[in-house]
């Protein structure tokens, strides 16, 4: 039997610096806090065509208030072109940064799953499947989610819950899958 590993990103580790562009030509850095936060929330969504990531990320928009209150800033990534993000835009309905063009290489260096398309119809390049990252305010890897599956992610609300546990302080705790 051959067992192949992909890379991943490891409890603790520097979280890498991976740019993406916003629709208004804009920049960022997608582990970077703003808004006056402490910690960054990067949601990796498979892309336009994907019915279950507009509804997620339509979902986070509804929470986005709350991971501010946790100090958590929110951003959005995939591998779509601008004119495929333009028009998801029609069927999103978020306020928060959604940024496109996210590289093969990116997604690799990110340990995400990558998948090719079924048909020309689903969309025209590799996507990466759904990740998520919550970087700390050393930049560290705090939390991380992946899934080769667009069935798989994170409830929104527990996930909430538990970066309220681990932001408080009086819990005293530490990042967790450290062990090498």
């Amino acid at each position: 039997m051959n067992i192949e590993y992909t890379n991943k990103l490891h409890a603790g580790a520097d979280f890498p610096v991976v740019e993406a562009k916003l629709l208004n030509g804009e920049v960022k850095k997608l582990s970077t806090p703003e808004n006056g936060l402490d910690w960054k929330m990067l949601v990796v969504y498979r892309g336009q065509h994907c019915p279950l990531c507009t509804r997620y990320l339509n979902q986070l928009e509804s929470a986005k208030d709350l991971l501010a209150e946790t100090g958590v800033d929110l951003i959005a990534v995939s591998g779509d072109s601008k004119e495929q993000l333009e028009s998801h835009m029609d069927r999103l309905d978020v306020t928060f940064p959604i940024a496109y063009g996210l590289t093969l290489e990116q997604m690799k260096e990110l340990g995400l799953y990558i998948s090719d398309p079924r048909s020309p119809e689903e969309t025209d390049h590799p996507f990466a499947e759904p990740g998520l990252f919550v970087v700390n305010s050393e930049g560290k890897v705090h939390v991380a989610d992946i899934s080769n599956n667009p069935f798989v992610r994170p409830e929104i609300q527990s996930l909430i819950s538990g970066l309220g546990w681990i932001r408080n302080p009086a819990n005293n705790y530490p990042i967790r899958g450290m062990h090498k």
